[in-house]
């Protein structure tokens, strides 16, 4: 994992300021190329080979330039595939700057990766960006007097665009009604990110860019095969375990981590596990201490708050609507103090396998014949009847929202009228978990040089869940005053069942755990105090 960084002009002075400021994603080497035309820099976190086989920027073998922060999870497949391709290295990168070289973007179609990227063509002047297809690594542009900037994170351009002091309205708008910007718009006015899926190709002599998506559909075709599952399952797992570097689990106690872990032990003779304290914890112990992994409980406290609340929201760079942001960002100072330079997390779980309960009243209420528009009108206001965040006085409203994100997060692609509850899934896919729970992970991970993984994110992955249709994976028809039946994720506790303990399998969803109620007054305290000393400044 590490960070890109580009500015179409030749200005080697403001990349290498731009490294500097997000060193924290690369600690093991850096480098700036450049040219009349454009400079490109790189940080770098060598996993899958050595650092001197993996510096960055990369010449291609056709003299094209390749920057990428990112994993190739089908590496081995691809190798078996293009035996024309000969490596002379186990770094992935060779692979991609081989392949983009050799088919050109229409490559990025056979990875299945997580990532980041810029590659620059020489003899066409052009210069290509791209974002994973499930957005799990962020990638922020803006353009500007020279043409284009960006990069892997947002404070290192801020200076380069004239309008960050600004806050962009329809991105204030949507964090304030949803919790979450969706939007194409970051809350610094004039700097965007590339959506999940998001390619971006940019001709440098005229300045102009397109910009092309590709992401997963819910094609709800298949039929549940528990075998079938186990199998994807294990896969998925095997395909992010690739590298040579120290690999730890977030391990929560429920099913999707415990899944993780189970698989992952068949992979690795030696597993280091962590859970934060709270409800989960005991279950994850008793996990843990059944596979004889090497587990750690990372205590939350009020005082995690205060500790961690100022390095928090500088790495975060974007407000959201959770508490739970210093914990997170604790978890991986701890992860990072032990050594870990890999994490795994069953993240995209809830969204793949159908695991919030309110798929319940999706599939109650709205019928087939829903269109598109309503399902997202639906689901905004789901999101806002327990966002309570702030009123802005806004020139948009809930309507102008609506056309902003089906014209750009949520295409009709995602949308299936034969699977209501699918299509759901796929909002809080592309929304949620792409704009919020993974540039999130990215942010604290990366502030301790940890590359965070997410099998149940991988492409094959995601395009085997949505491949089936989602009454398979929620409980049949029941009762309004019956909860027996709302059954969640039901085609991973039957696949596990006989795997897992009843315990496990039957546990119901919970959250990160937070400090006891006794310890909200002191963190109410301190907030108070916090936000005097913002109207002050």
């Amino acid at each position: 994992m590490c960070g890109i960084y580009g500015i179409t002009t030749k200005d080697e002075n403001f990349i290498h300021q731009f490294i500097k400021i997000c060193k924290h994603r690369g600690p093991d080497g850096e480098g700036v190329w450049s040219n009349n035309n454009i400079t490109l820099g790189h940080n770098l976190l060598a996993i899958t080979d050595s650092p001197t086989h993996s510096k960055q920027p990369w010449i291609t073998p056709r003299g094209n330039v390749l920057i990428y922060n990112g994993e190739i999870f089908n590496y081995y497949e691809l190798l078996e595939k293009y035996k024309n391709f000969i490596p002379t290295t186990t770094c992935d990168t060779e692979l991609l700057a081989w392949g983009l070289d050799t088919y050109g973007i229409a490559f990025l179609e056979h990875i299945d990766s997580m990532h980041g990227l810029a590659y620059y063509e020489k003899d066409k002047n052009k210069l290509t960006i791209s974002r994973d297809h499930a957005g799990i690594k962020p990638l922020y542009y803006a353009e500007i007097n020279e043409g284009l900037v960006f990069g892997s994170e947002i404070k290192g351009m801020l200076e380069k665009v004239n309008e960050t002091k600004e806050v962009d309205d329809m991105a204030l708008f949507c964090l304030s009604y949803t919790g979450i910007n969706l939007t194409k718009n970051t809350l610094f006015k004039g700097i965007k990110k590339l959506l999940s899926g998001e390619t971006l190709e940019y001709n440098l002599t005229t300045k102009s860019f397109s910009i092309q998506r590709n992401i997963i559909q819910p094609s709800s075709t298949k039929k549940f095969n528990k075998e079938e599952f186990c199998n994807e399952m294990n896969i998925a797992v095997k395909m992010c375990s690739i590298g040579q570097r120290t690999i730890g689990i977030l391990l929560s106690g429920g099913l999707d981590s415990s899944i993780i872990a189970h698989e992952l032990s068949k992979i690795k003779s030696s597993i280091s596990t962590f859970t934060t304290s709270g409800p989960d914890a005991k279950m994850a112990s008793k996990f843990a201490t059944k596979y004889n992994f090497n587990h750690r409980e990372i205590s939350i406290e009020s005082k995690t708050f205060n500790d961690y609340w100022g390095d928090a929201i500088y790495s975060i760079e974007q407000p959201e609507y959770t508490m739970s942001l210093p914990m997170v960002y604790h978890t991986y100072k701890t992860l990072s103090d032990n050594g870990i330079v890999i994490s795994l997390a069953g993240d995209m779980g809830d969204e793949m396998l159908c695991g919030y309960i309110e798929y319940f009243d999706t599939r109650n209420k709205l019928k087939k014949r829903t269109t598109q528009r309503q399902l997202i009108d639906y689901w905004l206001n789901y999101r806002h009847s327990f966002v309570n965040l702030f009123t802005v006085d806004s020139k948009y409203n809930k309507n102008d929202l609506l056309d902003e994100l089906i014209g750009n997060t949520f295409p009709e692609t995602i949308f299936n009228p034969d699977d209501i509850v699918s299509s759901h899934m796929m909002i809080d896919t592309y929304g949620q978990a792409s704009e919020m729970f993974f540039p999130r992970t990215d942010k604290f991970a990366m502030a301790h040089g940890i590359e965070s993984r997410f099998p149940m994110a991988t492409k094959r992955f995601m395009t085997y869940c949505m491949s089936i249709n989602s009454k398979y994976k929620i409980g049949f028809p029941f009762s309004s005053n019956s909860e027996k039946n709302n059954i969640t994720k039901m085609i991973a506790r039957i696949s596990y069942k006989d795997i897992l303990s009843d315990e496990i399998i039957n546990m119901k969803k919970l959250g990160w755990a937070y400090p006891d109620e006794k310890d909200f007054d002191f963190i109410n305290t301190w907030a108070t105090k916090y936000n005097m000393k913002i109207r002050e400044k």
